[in-house]
């Protein structure tokens, strides 16, 4: 049985944890959102959502957990669970907007790549990439399965599995340029110098402004793999300032030809967007496995 969310804070605060105020969050895609201030003043963040599976949010607690432990910032994971009602919650510090910091950018920079060069040995089951559970991209299962290359787990848990989910967009032409692609991703692809700890879900909606100023990630698709994938994702919606970019170029030059598979990888959420929202997304999804297959 999973605890429901007045038991989880009468755990974590005590027989008088009682919810004073309850105020939506907006922003969200997928869940309910609320700010909770609870008897003792508390701030809390509660996402919650009807008739999803029971480790929706366990993963993403996990998720957040293994970046924060990388060195990043995170809200701290306080809680979650299952109310009567069927809706599965999570429990999370709330975080309080201020005026970035004039270094903002740069330090944003700094961050990431250091959770990129973190070490992920306790995260792969003793592989290379991966994750020791599956998560969800959005609403979407996301699996994980390990495997000693970037290669191949890029092509069997990330790009397969969204092409057999969107086929019946394409035409017979565009089915066969995608096998084309999948059965030739060597000729596109490196293998990193080492493994990192990926966001998975980095565009600029996941990245909050904290209370001091200093950015905050929220919402992770987490997975060990190229840290190419996250900075691709930051290019495919814009929203991050060349500072950015230098200061985790600075920190972690990226390899040479980045730029020539950087289509490539925001495939995988384009493909997951055209799933989810539909036809306006197909455009740019055949453009890209034309212009890579041919």
């Amino acid at each position: 049985m999973q605890e429901d969310l007045m038991s989880c804070l009468t755990r974590l605060f005590g027989s008088g944890a009682d919810i004073m105020a309850k105020e939506p969050v907006s922003g969200g895609d997928i869940n309910e959102a609320y700010h909770l201030v609870l008897r003792g003043g508390q701030d809390l963040f509660l996402k919650c959502h009807t008739n999803v599976a029971d480790d929706f949010f366990a993963v993403e607690a996990d998720g957040l957990k293994a970046m924060k432990e990388a060195g990043a910032r995170t809200p701290e994971v306080l809680a979650y669970g299952k109310n009567p009602d069927g809706k599965s919650f999570l429990l999370l510090t709330y975080v309080r907007p201020s005026r970035p910091r004039r270094d903002y950018w740069e330090n944003l920079g700094h961050m990431l790549a250091a959770m990129h060069q973190a070490d992920t040995t306790s995260l792969t089951k003793g592989r290379r990439f991966g994750f020791y559970e599956n998560n969800y991209s959005g609403s979407i299962r996301q699996k994980n399965q390990v495997n000693d290359s970037w290669v191949d787990f890029f092509r069997t848990q990330r790009l397969l599995p969204r092409l057999q989910l969107t086929k019946s967009y394409f035409t017979p032409e565009d089915r066969r340029r995608a096998r084309h692609l999948l059965d030739h991703l060597e000729d596109y692809f490196v293998e990193p110098e080492y493994p990192s700890l990926l966001h998975g879900d980095l565009w600029c909606g996941n990245v909050m402004l904290g209370s001091d100023g200093e950015a905050v990630l929220i919402d992770p698709a987490v997975c060990v793999g190229n840290r190419e994938f996250d900075i691709a994702l930051t290019r495919l919606f814009g929203g991050f300032e060349p500072e950015f970019y230098d200061a985790y170029n600075e920190a972690a030059p990226l390899e040479a030809g980045f730029g020539e598979r950087l289509d490539l990888y925001n495939l995988y959420h384009l493909l997951n967007h055209l799933h989810l929202f539909g036809r306006a997304y197909l455009g740019a999804v055949t453009r890209i496995i034309r212009h890579y297959a041919g």
